[in-house]
């Protein structure tokens, strides 16, 4: 399997072009959005793992997917694109961020909010869980990588004596 078979996790709305150090559409880091088309399908993998893994970490904090299949048919049937491979809680997301405004049921795709959320609409849960994920993140690239960025330009920074 090449690497060119691991999909991009861009969705259109990339903000690195601007400046930022995490795109606030895919939530990849400014080098991984540069170098994507370089990765190996290790590091692809490994990127997309992380994003999943703060995506679901979100997810799970406002909402249960009680019923994993009975989310995936209704995906499937409402031809709302999501990847079978990743959690169900990331599956969720992708049916609030292209159903918020439709969707007035939310049990009956087998998802329930948590209780201290049955009272938000749709759209502004869809928009506190993208900037949530986003600042959760922003805050990753800060704690992990950019000290190991910091670093290497020490390391190369001539010496003056």
């Amino acid at each position: 399997m090449s690497s060119n078979t691991i999909k991009t996790p861009c969705v259109g709305l990339c903000s690195t072009v601007y400046g930022d150090l995490v795109c606030r559409g895919c939530k990849r880091f400014h080098h991984e959005v540069i170098h994507w088309n370089s990765y190996d399908e290790e590091a692809k993998r490994a990127v997309w793992l992380r994003l999943e893994q703060l995506l679901a970490q979100v997810m799970m904090a406002k909402l249960e997917v009680f019923d994993a299949q009975r989310l995936r048919q209704q995906l499937e049937q409402r031809s709302i694109r999501f990847l079978a491979r990743q959690s169900e809680y990331c599956w969720a997301y992708q049916l609030i961020a292209r159903g918020a405004r439709m969707i007035r049921d939310l049990d009956a795709y087998g998802v329930a909010l948590l209780p201290e959320f049955r009272d938000w609409e749709l759209p502004p849960l869809r928009d506190a869980i993208d900037r949530e994920f986003f600042l959760l993140s922003e805050a990753h690239y800060e704690r992990y990588i950019a000290p190991g960025f910091l670093q290497q330009g020490l390391d190369t920074e001539p010496v003056s004596g």
